[in-house]
Order: structure tokens, then C-alpha cells, then sequence
């Protein structure tokens, strides 16, 4: 699935299914929510905390997906292309950071 393909399913099932999309300042209220429970179980995957009982079947996968799907949300609602806008951010990064990385003492082995 392109990025374009899940801007475009979202969309249809948003507008069939969902009724409608929420507004732009809910939608950045549900992203702030689902960033949260994504960063629930990379601190206890990944960081120093441990499971709690009501972690239990939560998915890491599942949890970028939500995240994914209202940051797609809110592409639709305000007009972006975010094939488009990936390609421009990929070409800001490179003029950007061509050396930037490399030269970074802290990221070296």
C-alpha cells in the first residue's frame, strides 16, 4: 500500500464507517493520546519501566498504526499530500544534513 492508497482508504472509511471526521484540534487531541500509549510500551520494551497488568495485549505494531492513522487523518482534513510532503522533507533533510550526522562525534562508533 502506497502512502497515497492509505490517504485514500482512510479517507473512504472515515466517510463511511466513521461518519465523519472528527475536527482538526480533536484529531491533534486523539494524536497526543495515541503518542502517549506508543510511548507506554517502548518505555517498558524498551526503557527501565515494567509491564503493568493493563499493558497486556498491547501491541507496539498496533500502536504505530493509531498513530499513523490520525497523522493521515489530519493530512486529509487539511489538504496534505504526504507522499508529496515526505518527498520535500527527504529533500530538505539531505541539503540539511548531508555531513551534519557524519560529523558528529557523539554518533561515532
Amino acid at each position: 500500500m502506497t502512502i497515497q492508497q492509505a490517504q485514500n482508504e482512510v479517507d473512504q472509511w472515515i466517510k463511511t464507517v466513521g461518519v465523519r471526521y472528527f475536527n482538526e484540534l480533536t484529531n491533534l487531541g486523539i494524536l497526543m493520546e495515541e503518542v502517549g500509549e506508543l510511548s507506554r510500551i517502548l518505555v517498558r520494551k524498551y526503557g527501565e519501566q515494567s509491564f503493568k497488568k493493563s499493558d497486556e495485549g498491547k501491541e507496539l505494531s498496533d500502536e504505530l498504526a493509531d498513530v499513523f492513522w490520525v497523522l493521515i487523518c489530519l493530512a486529509n482534513q487539511t489538504g496534505v499530500d504526504l507522499t508529496d510532503a515526505l518527498q520535500k522533507n527527504f529533500e530538505k533533510k539531505n541539503l540539511r544534513d548531508t555531513m551534519r550526522h557524519k560529523n558528529n562525534e557523539k554518533l561515532k562508533p
